[in-house]
């Protein structure tokens, strides 16, 4: 076999890797990056509920079990999936601690 061929097999699979690269680079940094906003909206839904929880006279023992839960989560850590859960359970103890304040 010749030298040529060799040149021509290397230059294929570099072109084979680049052309992986270029597709898998930025659908990773998307992913990770849609995994940081979840954790952020879930961080910041724990957040209010823990105001909404202080500023509530009265107690609520599901919702205190729902903050609970989602700091656990929050704790864990995750993916999107798991994120979305802590910002669910975070975000109905809110709304139970504003429907007792409420009256």
């Amino acid at each position: 076999m010749s030298w040529t061929w060799w040149v021509w097999l290397v230059g294929g699979a570099v072109l084979l890797c680049a052309g992986f690269a270029a597709a898998y680079v930025p659908r990773e940094r998307a992913r990770r990056r849609a995994v940081r906003v979840a954790w952020s909206a879930a961080r910041a839904a724990i957040g209010r509920a823990e105001v909404s929880r202080d500023a509530a006279s009265a107690t609520v023992p599901e919702a205190g079990r729902l903050l609970s839960d989602a700091e656990h989560l929050l704790a864990e850590g995750g993916g999107r999936a798991v994120a979305r859960g802590a910002e669910t359970r975070a975000a109905k103890a809110d709304r139970l601690w504003r429907e007792a304040a409420d009256g």
